[in-house]
């Protein structure tokens, strides 16, 4: 296999990581997003702790999508973290869009893409894969 199949290959793979670790977010968001609208009701949380809420399932949500993007990527995990902040957050205004008429982007819109860019750095940072290889031994 040549150089170029081989990057072309790691393409599709980072590709992929990226969009399924968006997927996972989304799905991870979801389930935190239902469990704390059944805290609110029955009456843990108040009412007026839906952003707090909102921007932790963000951060949460694509922590654990961007591990999982991040485990495609060999290098710059960083980069590959924070696209699936990206995917994530798209899909979050797709799933928007669907739901209304129209496209509102207030002080939510901006909490959410700062917990899903936030969270996906995060996964970023802490999603290597070991230590550095040093150097054997110091030249003369």
């Amino acid at each position: 296999m040549g150089k170029s199949e081989m990057q072309g290959t790691n393409a599709i793979q980072m590709a992929t990581g990226v969009a399924l670790g968006g997927l996972l977010a989304l799905g991870v968001e979801l389930v935190i997003l239902l469990l704390g609208s059944l805290a609110v009701s029955n009456g843990i949380f108040k009412e007026d702790a839906a952003l707090q809420l909102t921007a932790a399932a963000c951060v949460l949500g694509c922590f654990v999508g961007g591990v999982l993007g991040c485990a495609r990527w060999k290098s710059r995990r960083m980069l590959g973290g924070l696209a699936t902040g990206v995917v994530c957050y798209l899909l979050i205004l797709v799933v928007g869009l669907l739901m209304s008429d129209d496209l509102v982007l207030g002080t939510q819109a901006l909490i959410e893409l700062a917990g899903c860019l936030c969270g996906g750095a995060l996964a970023g940072m802490l999603g290597g894969r070991g230590k550095k290889k040093r150097a054997s031994g110091r030249k003369k």
